[in-house]
């Protein structure tokens, strides 16, 4: 076991002085936090989806079709299904999964991933019934979302109200994600059945907000709903999400701070990110930590990066309208980091994303 002291002064992150950033303004640094680090498990490749389940299992996906429970307290790795139509291309594959909240009565495994080829190349939602150690019965919940071998987006979460999350990338072709009839570049919300609610933005449409590149976190905290987001080369995002909203992409990056920004974001009612980063540390999962378990980091949205290779604290305030103040944990440590969830008890558990010989890593107190 590796135990990690962080000091304020070694984490403490400012904005990057550049074109899209803003600075925060406070009166004292976020405290430290005396941090266990444990390798759980590795031997894995590339997964990218991990949820601690009711069943006190950790579930995970990885990119080439694989969807299995690991056992926290050994590690060890037990394989539920293989999907053999996932196509893993680039950064495609199998991605998100969620599981249905009522999972004792309703035990539905939603999973997104890419299959096809060429121009063909798309993505689609499948929701699975847990059964026996198996995954059947497979129901296609949504289909035919463009797929691409970079910005693919695939985050999956189900809110409080019952309607599956699901994020879109613009699978390469950027203008879509101003395109309302497209489901690229996109958060998109359904009924858990696939069926698209009445109180959407748009009748007969899953748009809940456009306008993305490739939002590859989210999560809803009370009645607000947190999406991190990949920039270009600048500006990567963390956003809150509104209904209907435009996000700007690709005619906005970052803040609206240019001139032809002002003036598309002034038509367009374009949403401003919360926070943004430049130089780009390529954001991807996000969590809520509210733990006594780890005090330091209540009332804090958690974030992992790829090319950043760390945990960020983002300090919410009190409406959780604005990120206070951010520090960074873990840099260097594991590698590019993929996605993180919490047990009830208030433990981390993270996923790298280096290829070969991935790892879960368990953070403890």
């Amino acid at each position: 076991m590796k135990i990690l002291m962080i000091s304020a002064l070694a984490v403490l992150l400012s904005t990057a002085a550049c074109k899209k950033s803003k600075s925060t303004s406070v009166d004292a640094p976020l405290p430290d936090a005396a941090l266990k680090t444990k390798v759980l498990t590795g031997g894995l490749a590339f997964p990218w989806e991990i949820i601690y389940g009711p069943d006190q299992q950790l579930w995970i996906t990885e990119r080439g079709g694989k969807i299995s429970r690991i056992n926290p307290q050994t590690g060890v790795v037990t394989l539920l299904h293989n999907i053999s139509e996932v196509v893993s291309t680039g950064e495609g594959g199998l991605l998100g999964m969620v599981l249905d909240p009522n999972f004792a009565t309703n035990p539905y495994v939603y999973v997104v991933y890419d299959y096809g080829s060429g121009n063909n190349y798309r993505e689609k939602v499948v929701r699975f019934t847990y059964s026996n150690g198996a995954l059947t019965a497979p129901f296609t919940i949504i289909d035919q979302i463009p797929a691409s071998s970079i910005h693919n987006g695939s985050r999956l979460m189900i809110s409080k109200d019952q309607k599956l999350f699901i994020t879109t990338g613009d699978a390469s072709n950027a203008a879509n994600a101003q395109n309302k009839n497209s489901l690229s570049g996109k958060i998109l919300r359904l009924n858990l059945d696939g069926s698209i609610p009445a109180d959407n933005p748009i009748a007969n449409n899953p748009l809940w907000s456009f306008g993305h590149r490739n939002p590859q976190g989210l999560i809803q905290v009370g009645d607000k709903i947190y999406a991190s987001e990949h920039g270009p080369n600048n500006d990567d995002e963390v956003n809150l999400i509104l209904k209907g909203r435009n996000y700007g992409w690709p005619n906005v990056e970052g803040f609206c701070n240019l001139p032809a920004e002002q003036s598309f974001c002034s038509a367009n009612d374009v949403v401003e990110p919360l926070f943004a980063w430049t130089p780009t540390i390529a954001t991807s999962s996000l969590s809520y930590y509210n733990s006594d378990y780890i005090p330091q980091w209540k009332n804090s949205l958690l974030l992992l990066s790829l090319k950043g290779t760390k945990l960020t604290q983002l300090s919410l305030n009190a409406a959780g309208d604005k990120i206070e103040e951010t520090k960074d944990f873990l840099v260097n440590q594991f590698g590019r980091l993929r996605a993180i969830c919490q047990s009830p008890e208030g433990k981390l558990y993270l996923t790298t994303s280096n290829g070969g010989d991935d790892k879960i890593i368990e953070i403890a107190k």
